[in-house]
């Protein structure tokens, strides 16, 4: 006897964030419905400055793989906040089990279509949880490769292989740069 998997729903939201219901989330991708997101970012202070902590996503992700992205992103649960919903992913993704400072930072919202007929259309929550160093274990089902990358090498990448980031990376690093270079992180 199978053991039947749940399909996971996501918040819909309207364009204030406020949720209105819920709904399958490769339906949601398919149809491009408004959802709930979040996209944490763990910093580090190095020596050049403010360091990302980035991930690239797993070659075989239903969207997006291969391509490097905030550390980790996604959406909570039914009756799940955003933080806890960050610590669970951020588990899920990179084995990171230490106590994070999360802080929302921002909201932005998008809309990208992607490969296979996809989309991100996201009311997402920026959040940043500054760290002095953290241990990680990448399961390969989420992800492929993670690093620590300097501001600077972020902005140059991007502008030269923009191909090699998720849709909305550069959305995302933009606002929560800006919150490092204001002096707010």
């Amino acid at each position: 006897m199978q053991t039947q998997i749940a399909p996971i729903e996501v918040p819909l939201v309207d364009n204030n964030g406020v949720i209105i219901g819920y709904s399958e989330k490769m339906l949601v991708h398919r149809r491009g419905l408004l959802h709930l997101a979040f996209s944490l970012m763990i910093t580090r202070q190095g020596q050049k400055g403010t360091e990302f902590l980035l991930q690239r996503r797993a070659s075989h992700k239903y969207h997006s793989g291969g391509l490097w992205t905030n550390t980790c992103c996604s959406h909570p649960l039914k009756h799940e906040s955003i933080a806890d919903a960050a610590k669970r992913r951020v588990n899920d993704e990179l084995g990171v089990t230490a106590p994070l400072d999360i802080r929302n930072v921002a909201k932005i919202q998008y809309n990208h279509q992607l490969e296979n007929g996809l989309y991100e259309n996201e009311y997402n929550h920026l959040l940043l949880a500054d760290v002095e160093d953290i241990k990680w274990n990448g399961n390969p089902d989420e992800v492929m490769d993670i690093r620590w990358w300097c501001g600077n090498e972020i902005q140059a990448a991007l502008l030269s292989s923009p191909e090699r980031f998720t849709a909305w990376f550069s959305e995302v690093f933009a606002n929560v740069y800006h919150q490092d270079i204001s002096g707010l992180s």
